[in-house]
């Protein structure tokens, strides 16, 4: 099971709490042990991917963010463009997609650092972001 509640501040409310309630884990277990596990990112959206085994206890690993919202930190927004083929709102540098690639290259599908770069340029031309 996959979910991406706020690092160092998930609560038992939605989307954590119904996601574990359904496999019968104890919801506060997991709560406490995430927020401890992401503490120093706080306030980043951290997906983590949940295991549950039989005996209703459970393991988990955290990803890293979401490669739209490094871009978004790396241009300075709040958001992507709405029509992201016609208005562009910001720009981001190829360094900086290599820096996001080189973030997340266990995250990534790519052989290399330099395919992961085009990979998150393909993300930052969908949100309406100029790759320069």
């Amino acid at each position: 099971m996959v979910c991406g509640p706020l690092a160092g501040a998930a609560t038992p409310a939605p989307p954590v709490g119904p996601a574990l309630g359904q496999h019968g884990v104890n919801i506060m277990d997991f709560v406490k042990q995430y927020n401890a596990a992401t503490e120093k990112q706080k306030g980043e959206i951290i997906p983590v991917e949940i295991t549950v085994y039989e005996d209703r206890s459970f393991t988990f690993i955290t990803k890293t963010p979401p490669a739209s919202r490094l871009l978004l930190k790396a241009a300075g927004l709040e958001k992507g463009s709405s029509v992201p083929h016609k208005d562009k709102v910001g720009s981001v540098t190829w360094k900086q997609c290599e820096d996001i690639a080189t973030l997340k290259k266990d995250d990534l599908n790519a052989n290399d650092v330099k395919q992961g770069a085009k990979i998150i340029a393909g993300t930052a031309r969908s949100m309406g972001i100029i790759v320069n």
